[in-house]
């Protein structure tokens, strides 16, 4: 037996699900720290397993003991597959700018609050119309249930910043080259990849040999990395301003060239979203206006499998986001003084103010705990924003993504000029290279009422504007990724 806890020991004493085997994993690294033997703390594990109950106040298990019995209660009241009703009501929920919220998205996240398994929510600003939950939903469920479509098809989509010790003036004195940069070091566009593309430390990940279905898109995956999808990603130059220094800006107070890209986990997320909603709805049947809110259990095989699927398109998406600013930071001949990233379309296990394991889906929004950072982008038009979060508990922890959309990508390809929108990107100085009229700066909220509008969540710490942003061209067959 080796020194080490290992996940096929903890999974052999009944840790399965892959939420205990995240927290028995860090409990275990911390008490074997301290000099605890590999056999006592299997001894803890087992009688923890037995009785949670009797470790829920235990400074180091009580997490742990939680989400067993929390799962353990689950599973035995049978709410893991069949049919199910919903609540007569929903469970309240807080709305932040509800002025700027669609009718449509506010009955989508009641309809997922009135779900047996929701324990809490909360809808965002930015919020609008999406699938099953809406986007700028935020939805906390029980500690043992994943739902697939609430995470989204672009898993783990993100925002990834670069800012360089390079004047932003910079930027006005070198448009073209800083344009053919983008052109040469990005690809756009369904199933569109590098014809060499970089290999990457992420495909040394175990993971990646654990189900068949994961095998199968390797490939695809490797095809794609470094590149962006359609629909709203983008890879722009621009200029970061900050004002008042603080220690998560590393650069004095000014105006920087900066690096900001929005993109996701392309074909791999997709495919493995697309699968594991349809086996969900087929597991859990739901009412029509509810079914693509189906779950799986994390305690069963396919949601171990899903959860492991999700979290390596998370890494895959970073790693993603990584070779693109990598590859325009040796065009610009510069390293990064600095990035930011942060990401939205998962699911994480939590714990909610009064010691409720959850698990906390994020569609369309980001983590905003205390002191976390992230970044909310406006248009091609408006800036965006770095902020900090303020750990607010009414939003689990959460805040927008973006400003949101207006209108639908339809109603935009019906009502916006194509000149109208060339002559609005000329008055703010941007180039913008492809980009279809349903990503217009239009269809966007205005960013600086979204951000009044969750003041309470984030504070301001910078301020990204952009001058030359890359999209994908309109596609022929109206085929979008975002």
């Amino acid at each position: 037996m080796g020194k080490k806890l290992n996940n096929s020991e903890l999974r052999a004493i009944g840790i399965s699900a892959p939420i205990l085997l995240e927290q028995a994993g860090k409990i275990g690294k911390k008490l074997m720290g301290k000099g605890m033997g590999k056999l006592a703390l299997i001894a803890e594990y087992r009688a923890l397993l037995a009785q949670p109950s009797a470790y829920l106040a235990h400074p180091d298990f009580g997490k742990l003991a939680a989400l067993v019995q929390a799962q353990q209660g689950q599973a035995s009241a049978g709410q893991t597959m069949g049919t199910f009703a919903l609540r007569p009501e929903p469970l309240s929920f807080p709305v932040y700018g509800p002025a700027y919220i669609q009718a449509t998205a506010l009955q989508q996240m009641n309809t997922a609050m009135k779900l047996p398994v929701a324990v809490a929510g909360a809808l965002l600003p930015d919020a609008h119309h999406g699938y099953g939950l809406p986007i700028g939903g935020v939805l906390a469920t029980q500690a043992n249930i994943v739902i697939p479509y609430a995470v989204g098809v672009d898993i783990a989509c993100r925002m990834c910043l670069s800012v360089f010790d390079v004047p932003g003036d910079y930027l006005g004195r070198h448009i073209a080259p800083l344009k053919q940069a983008l052109l040469d070091n990005t690809v756009f566009g369904l199933d569109k990849g590098f014809d060499k593309p970089m290999a990457d430390e992420v495909f040394d990940r175990a993971e990646w040999n654990a189900t068949p279905l994961i095998k199968g898109l390797r490939r695809k995956a490797e095809a794609q990395i470094g590149t962006s999808g359609t629909g709203n990603h983008f890879v722009e130059w621009g200029w970061l301003e900050t004002g008042q220094p603080c220690t998560e800006l590393p650069l004095p107070p000014g105006k920087y060239l900066a690096l900001l890209s929005h993109s996701g986990s392309r074909g791999f997320g997709a495919t493995i979203a697309n699968h594991y909603s349809k086996l969900a709805m087929e597991k859990v049947k739901l009412p029509k206006e509810a079914q693509h809110l189906a779950w799986l259990d994390l305690a069963a095989a396919e949601g171990q499998e899903y959860w492991l699927s999700m979290n390596l398109a998370g890494e895959y998406a970073s790693a993603n986001h990584h070779q693109i600013h990598w590859r325009l930071a040796k065009a610009l001949g510069q390293k990064p003084a600095f990035m930011i990233e942060n990401h939205h379309n998962f699911a994480w296990a939590e714990t909610l103010a009064d010691g409720t394991p959850v698990i906390v889906h994020r569609k369309g929004a980001t983590p905003a705990g205390a002191g976390v950072l992230g970044i909310i982008p406006g248009s091609s038009a408006q800036p965006g924003f770095v902020v900090r979060g303020r750990g607010e508990a009414a939003s689990l922890q959460s805040a927008s993504h973006g400003a949101g959309r207006l209108m639908s990508r339809s109603q935009a390809k019906n009502s916006i000029d194509k000149k109208a929108v060339q002559e609005l990107l000329a008055q703010k100085g941007v180039t913008l290279i492809g980009g279809d009229l349903d990503e217009a700066p239009m269809v966007y909220k205005d960013i600086f009422k979204v951000l009044e509008s969750q003041s309470a969540l984030v504070d301001i710490l910078a301020k990204f504007t952009p001058k030359i942003v890359r999209m994908a061209d309109p596609d022929k067959f109206g085929r979008r990724e975002d």
